[in-house]
């Protein structure tokens, strides 16, 4: 008898004859489409099930286990994904790709946490621990199982000429990925007041709530500079696979944040037609490239929870468990700050603070290239913030203070808890270890409804956080709010709640005891959800879907208000045919394609009107909503006679806009669609490797309606092209309780790997808005179950 037949009889005996008989339905089912591998690190037999989706429904004896088989399946899907983003991470790109990396090595190097690993691990729960280190595992299992059979490779690894890295727990907590933050327009900000433009930056960025600038004293904002920004460029820009050095783009970066978002929506049952919870939830990340979600079905005793998994994350971000359905999108908090630190002038390593001369931590770090030799560098921290910038001849430096950087706070684990949760109250607890800040919708079989702000907001007793701070101890952070700081709802009177990255601090939140934020998005998409919401007092499962894909757009709304009565012969043809218009930024529409070139034109004549040239450089963009809101009221920044300009404006940027829109698509406006230009291409995030572009099938082709301010969120980087950058490429809507009513979307499909039939296979029916069964219950599974694998425990 050999070993893989030992190890099914024994898994097979674990069984009660009840569940027995399932197994030889479900292997009757699914034909020769049943395995079992050997997994070394699984405690026990683990059972996955696929369906026709490649949605794996993962079965297992403990919850290490459950986590071990999300590891396992997601390394099978996504393996150079993980792989890649874990390599980025640590700062090991140079050691495969050579010596044109070392700087994006260093950059990553210097926000990894080095403080004591062993104290993290030993902080967090055991059972948290135990997950994790259940994934981490998986992981290894499948890279093991790879390595053993090369055929089964991923591409890249052959074409690149690498094998993939062995996972490590420990590498969890030291990889925090802190991103930029705010200190762009901390540095912005400055700038502009040394200039005594400071008020203009409410044009680019409002402040929300209203709040009035206060500069740190002791800061001289003549001496902020770009360059104070440092080696947090690097860390933001693209990697160079493209054979140039790629800078980093603000604008670029603008683009990205303003549309990184989500929308979410929770509806009490008593406002749904079934009588029970609705929760609708789609998360808005880049399209393009490699997908940001994963789908997976993680039971075991105690757990059972199914949804979209960021990939290399334990845990699932968005979805549901047996007793709850939970969505998430961006809050807003400021978990950043820059600090000017003063340098010794005759020992830069010398920095002063709470009124001593101190010594920045230092790092000695070896950096592997391939093809060259070692890098060796040295990184900085002050009080733990990495040192971003130093200019000894000014006896200047600027460390980066960022949440994630802190103790405890171990991003890589934080969705863990959530999952293991069964209720309000434990999910409460659960939020404590989730540093990212975040809109939390939760709606549970009992019909209890919530909203709860979470993620990790620093004290600043001194300042707002919106400039640079001396870094003399002076300014500096003394703490975390308490989760139950933070605003929160329970079944609110109203019967639903709605965050689509808006300013959403209730009226009565104490902010400016409490200071969270004060940049927000632009309302528009939250406005057309409450809109459409307010107008279903019986809300249904297919309405929520409807709602995900809709595209009136409340800004085309309040612009074709302003079109002047009176305008030039050249600009009437526009203003006809967006008279003429319903405002939805279809595929197929003439007036939507026109809109969406009128728009640019107008806010570039805007912002030429209102910012004189010395903060041009400064100023790159003009906000949306308060664009609309000063040319719907008029003042004396615009001219001497506002409605005058205000009317020029518009008439020529419709001029403008009709000149581009015939330069682009013809003469003939009834050929106009903006489906033509606005279209969905995904390529493998490396396509400019030309192996890697043949190996690797773009996926295109497909038209999309929408833009960045509709509920269907598709913006694009128009200095780039019309293509879709930004979307949501995994969408859900739960009927809470009745959970296999549930339905769902992704894009492109499961897989990485153009090998696979679930490498493309949802890229259809998302751009048709063709909504998937999302099956939970263990009779809807079985009946769709397409494959069965049992991962069995290798032997020692």
């Amino acid at each position: 008898m050999d070993q893989r037949r030992a190890l099914l009889l024994a898994s097979a005996a674990t069984l009660s004859l009840e569940g027995a008989s399932s197994v030889r339905s479900l292997i009757k089912a699914v034909g020769s489409k049943s395995s079992t591998t050997l997994a070394a690190g699984a405690h026990a037999p683990i059972e996955i099930i696929e369906d026709e989706l490649g949605i794996p429904h993962i079965r297992a004896e403990s919850k290490h286990d459950a986590f071990f088989g999300q590891g396992y399946v997601v390394a099978r899907d996504r393996l150079f994904q993980i792989d890649f983003s874990y390599r980025r991470d640590l700062g090991r790109m140079a050691e495969a790709f050579g010596p044109r990396f070392i700087s994006a090595d260093r950059a990553a190097r210097l926000f990894l946490y080095h403080g004591d690993i062993d104290a993290e691990l030993g902080a967090l729960p055991p059972v948290v621990l135990e997950c994790a280190r259940g994934y981490v595992a998986g992981v290894n299992a499948r890279i093991a199982e790879l390595e053993a059979d090369p055929s089964q490779m991923p591409l890249e690894y052959g074409i690149l000429d690498i094998k993939p890295l062995r996972w490590d727990v420990r590498d969890l907590v030291r990889i925090r990925n802190p991103e930029m933050g705010d200190a762009a327009d901390e540095v912005r900000r400055s700038r502009l007041h040394a200039r005594g433009l400071l008020d203009l930056d409410q044009l680019m960025n409002p402040l929300r709530p209203a709040w009035s600038y206060t500069v740190p004293e002791g800061l001289d904002c003549a001496a902020v500079s770009k360059a104070d920004i440092g080696i947090l460029a690097e860390a933001a820009r693209p990697l160079p696979f493209s054979g140039g050095e790629l800078a980093h783009d603000p604008e670029l970066q603008r683009v990205d944040l303003a549309g990184r978002g989500s929308n979410a929506w929770t509806v009490a049952g008593w406002r749904t037609a079934t009588g029970r919870p609705i929760l609708a939830n789609d998360p808005h990340l880049e399209i393009g490239g490699a997908s940001p979600r994963h789908i997976v079905h993680l039971t075991a005793p105690g757990l059972d929870v199914i949804g979209g998994e960021e990939p290399g994350l334990p845990g699932v971000m968005q979805g549901h468990t047996d007793r709850f359905a939970f969505g998430r999108t961006n809050f807003h908090i400021d978990q950043t700050d820059l600090f000017v630190l003063q340098t010794d002038e005759n020992d830069p390593d010398l920095y002063w603070h709470k009124g001593e001369w101190k010594t920045f931590e230092t790092f000695q770090e070896e950096i592997a290239v391939k093809g060259a030799p070692s890098e060796h560098t040295v990184l900085r921290y002050s009080q733990g913030r990495p040192v971003i910038s130093q200019d000894a001849s000014r006896c200047r430096a600027v460390a980066f203070a960022s949440v994630s950087m802190l103790p405890g706070a171990n991003t890589k684990f934080s969705m863990i808890p959530i999952n293991l949760a069964h209720d309000w109250n434990s999910l409460r607890e659960a939020f404590k270890l989730h540093v990212w800040p975040t809109n939390f919708h939760y709606a549970d079989v009992a019909g209890n409804t919530g909203w709860h702000a979470v993620g990790f907001t620093p004290k600043r007793p001194s300042h707002d956080g919106l400039f640079p701070a001396p870094g003399d101890g002076s300014f500096d952070w003394i703490g975390l709010l308490e989760v139950g700081e933070m605003p929160n709802i329970y079944n609110p009177k109203e019967g639903w709640f709605a965050s689509a990255n808006q300013m959403n601090l209730p009226p009565d939140y104490p902010y400016k005891e409490r200071t969270i934020s004060f940049c927000w998005n632009d309302p528009f998409r939250c406005d057309r959800i409450a809109e459409v919401l307010r107008s279903q007092p019986r809300h249904r499962l297919q309405d929520s879907i409807a709602l995900q894909h809709d595209v009136q757009s409340l800004p085309a709304r309040a612009l074709v208000k302003l079109l002047p009565a009176t305008l030039s012969p050249e600009a009437a043809p526009a203003a006809g045919l967006l008279r003429r218009w319903d405002y939805g930024i279809e595929a197929d529409s003439a007036a939507a394609l026109l809109y969406e070139m009128v728009l640019p034109e107008l806010s570039s004549g805007f912002r030429e009107l209102v910012i004189p040239p010395a903060a041009r450089d400064l100023i790159s963009s003009i906000n949306l909503s308060e664009m609309l809101r000063l040319l719907a009221a008029p003042e004396a920044r615009l001219g001497s006679d506002p409605i005058a300009a205000r009317d020029a404006l518009i008439d020529k940027a419709l001029i403008a806009g009709w000149t581009k829109a015939v330069k682009l698509m013809g003469p003939d406006p009834a050929q106009w669609r903006w489906g033509d230009l606005h279209q969905v291409s995904i390529s493998h995030p490396l396509s400019a490797i030309p192996a890697i572009s043949a190996a690797f099938p773009k996926i295109d082709g497909g038209r999309s309606a929408g833009d960045y301010t509709t509920v269907m969120m598709r913006a694009v980087d128009a200095a780039r092209g019309f293509n879709v950058v930004i979307g949501a490429s995994y969408l859900f809507v739960t009927d809470v309780g009745a959970w296999d009513n549930s339905r769902v979307l992704l894009l492109p499909g499961q897989s990485a790997d153009p090998r696979s039939p679930h490498y493309r296979d949802f890229y259809s029916l998302w751009l048709s808005a063709t909504t998937q069964p999302l099956r939970f219950s263990k009779a809807a599974v079985d009946a769709s179950a397409v494959a069965r694998t049992v991962l069995a425990p290798a032997a020692g």
